[in-house]
């Protein structure tokens, strides 16, 4: 039982600290109201690495069904574990956004654009093409969870060094990839925010974008964890 309460509460530590520094350096009356993208980068790491350091012993702190999708193709956990990852991950990244919604709902109402409210909780492309939007969610994905498999490759790593260099890479995938699609690069991370954004009473609140929500966040990091996976399998470490 504790493996999954971890990703639950992992999960939703994730979504409360990076839907929050996206709120708080996008709304309008926020106090870090154009703080930039480098903060909102170098939030999103801390809010992986947190969790890692926390729950890494005990259930490995995945917080994204797509690396828990890939550990099991790479024969590193049982397939037995993953439905209830998975069900973890989806509820703690709901409750997450949920208390991003309640803390931030007097700015969001006050926030006079639609866009920015959506964006505090969803991912979206900066130019529409579903093709590159996919593929750029499938190459980041690669990186981030080639890099995860790869930390194992370090000499006598201990666990704490091994958190920070994941906070290093994520916050690398995010920084190159991140303006093409918000580098989503985990299916809870979108699509628990975005249905907080779709269910929630958020004042003149605009369409969740479900069209490009079910498909790109979704099935281009499972994508690119599984062909990270097969590749570092396929390598004669």
């Amino acid at each position: 039982m504790l493996p999954y309460i971890a990703e639950f509460i992992g999960t939703a530590m994730l979504l409360l600290l990076g839907c929050g520094v996206c709120a708080n350096v996008s709304l309008q009356k926020s106090g870090f109201k154009g703080a930039g993208m480098v903060m909102v980068t170098m939030g999103w790491g801390l809010a992986v690495l947190l969790p890692c350091f926390i729950f890494g012993a005990a259930s490995g702190a995945h917080i994204n069904p797509a690396l828990t999708i890939s550990l099991a193709v790479a024969g590193k956990i049982s397939w037995s574990i993953v439905p209830g990852y998975i069900v973890a991950q989806m509820a703690g990244a709901i409750v997450g956004a949920f208390l991003v919604w309640v803390l931030f709902k007097k700015h969001l109402d006050d926030e006079p654009d639609s866009y920015t409210k959506f964006r505090v909780f969803a991912t979206d492309a900066s130019i529409k093409c579903l093709p590159l939007n996919l593929l750029s969610e499938i190459v980041a994905t690669f990186v981030l969870v080639f890099g995860i498999l790869g930390v194992n490759q370090v000499p006598g790593i201990a666990g704490g060094l091994s958190s920070l260099l994941v906070y290093g890479i994520l916050v690398s995938v995010g920084m190159s990839f991140g303006g093409l699609t918000g580098y989503a690069i985990n299916p809870a991370r979108d699509l628990g925010p975005r249905i907080i954004h779709a269910i929630m009473p958020i004042k003149n609140k605009q369409s969740s974008k479900w069209s490009y929500g079910l498909i790109v966040p979704i099935i281009g990091p499972i994508v690119g964890a599984v062909l990270a996976a097969l590749l570092y399998m396929a390598i004669p470490w």
